[in-house]
């Protein structure tokens, strides 16, 4: 009898493992999530105590972009060698340390440093929580990346709403007290990551990955669907207030867009894995692009301040799961293909806004608002080849 009771106790010891990790994993992206939102809701405060103008704010910006893809890079190849378990402790301590840097900068030079220095942890970091959630939902033997990512759209809220509460405190003591909290907090999570570890090492799972690294044209168009998705993205996160603003919308009217946008995008995530599980990441995808399309794209023929509303919230809706399902899918090919989609994705999410500010000079910004609409579309039109298990 103890020889059984030991041998029950081990396998659901092994069986709540999965879930273990998936509440760790939770924690890192709502963590992540509200970190980039104090840090992207405070940057008025770091333009101002370093009197940089737009410019030379866009090189700060900039250096944290180059130095996220460069963590992007390295995170591929050490997620490949060792695991992307070992990237989330040592880098979410780094990644908070690295705004409490930031928190002391007071010149452009420094920023640019801090802000490369930012940037890289936050790649090496995102390929580690996304190869991670990768292998957690291969053990759990159920969609669960929606719901991960919901998490960071929920944080991301948590941290625009803090950041809103305490304007009046300084955005140095603000970055030093959230930091030092992320860092403590990934550092706390040690003894945990070894649930993560055991994923890892699957071999059965290595394995399967392995066999479906696939084409390179398979994850060149993964990749293509996720820059696509992230440009809208982009283009909601800068463009949206300006659009409802020229359609005579109050101020406040205004500012709501891009929150109705997020809460529609969080709403979608939370409901994504059960949509999934029951009809598969192709039919869910396809059917939230064809909402987001025709949503936005409806909402700009109509031009006016209650259908622009519904147009972004249609697009958050529907883009909702289409990366969590981009990164499900590019896990079979390993950390590597995670982090080619990953990257080509943000490079969509920072090249949005310019494009769309560019199509805006030459014709009219409801004209240009219809490339997100046309991107959704031609999700809907070529993500099922995407998705479609090799």
């Amino acid at each position: 009898m103890n020889g059984r009771a030991a041998a029950a106790s081990a396998h659901a010891s092994a069986a709540a493992s999965p879930e273990a990790a998936r509440w760790l994993l939770t924690g890192f992206f709502a963590g992540l999530g509200g970190a980039m939102a104090v840090w992207g809701a405070r940057l008025p405060s770091v333009q101002e105590a370093a009197r940089l103008d737009a410019g030379r704010l866009s090189l700060v910006l900039l250096a944290a972009a180059a130095g996220m893809v460069g963590g992007l890079q390295l995170g591929c190849r050490l997620a490949h060698r060792h695991g992307p378990s070992r990237l989330l402790v040592g880098p979410g301590a780094a990644f908070g340390l690295t705004l409490v840097l930031l928190a002391q900068c007071r010149t452009l030079t420094t920023l640019i440093a801090a802000a490369a220095v930012f940037g890289f942890a936050h790649g090496l970091l995102d390929v580690g929580i996304n190869s991670a959630a990768v292998n957690c939902q291969a053990a759990c033997g159920r969609p669960i990346m929606a719901s991960l990512h919901a998490a960071c759209s929920v944080g991301g809220v948590g941290g625009a709403a803090l950041a809103a509460g305490t304007a009046r405190v300084s955005h140095s003591v603000m970055f030093t007290a959230v930091g030092v909290l992320g860092a403590l907090a990934a550092a706390a999570a040690t003894p945990a990551i070894r649930l993560a570890a055991q994923l890892d090492d699957d071999p059965a799972r290595s394995a399967a990955a392995g066999s479906a690294a696939g084409s390179r044209r398979r994850v060149s168009l993964l990749s293509a669907l996720a820059a696509a998705c992230l440009l809208s993205e982009g283009a909601a996160l800068d463009w949206s207030a300006v659009h409802l603003s020229g359609l005579g919308a109050t101020d406040a009217v205004a500012a709501a867009a891009y929150a109705v946008y997020s809460a529609a995008m969080a709403v979608g995530r939370l409901l994504g894995d059960g949509l999934t599980a029951r009809y598969g990441a192709p039919a869910v995808v396809r059917t939230g692009a064809v909402v987001a399309a025709v949503g936005l794209g409806g909402s700009l023929v109509i031009g006016n301040v209650p259908a622009a509303l519904g147009g972004w919230a249609a697009l958050g809706l529907g883009l909702s799961v289409t990366v969590p399902s981009l990164i499900t899918a590019a896990g079979r090919g390993g950390p590597r293909a995670v982090g080619t989609v990953t990257a080509v994705g943000y490079i969509g999410l920072a090249a949005g806004p310019g494009a769309i500010g560019l199509l805006a000079s030459l014709t009219s910004l409801p004209v240009a608002l219809a490339l997100p609409a046309a991107l959704a579309a031609l999700v809907a039109t070529a993500s099922h080849r995407a998705l479609a298990s090799p």
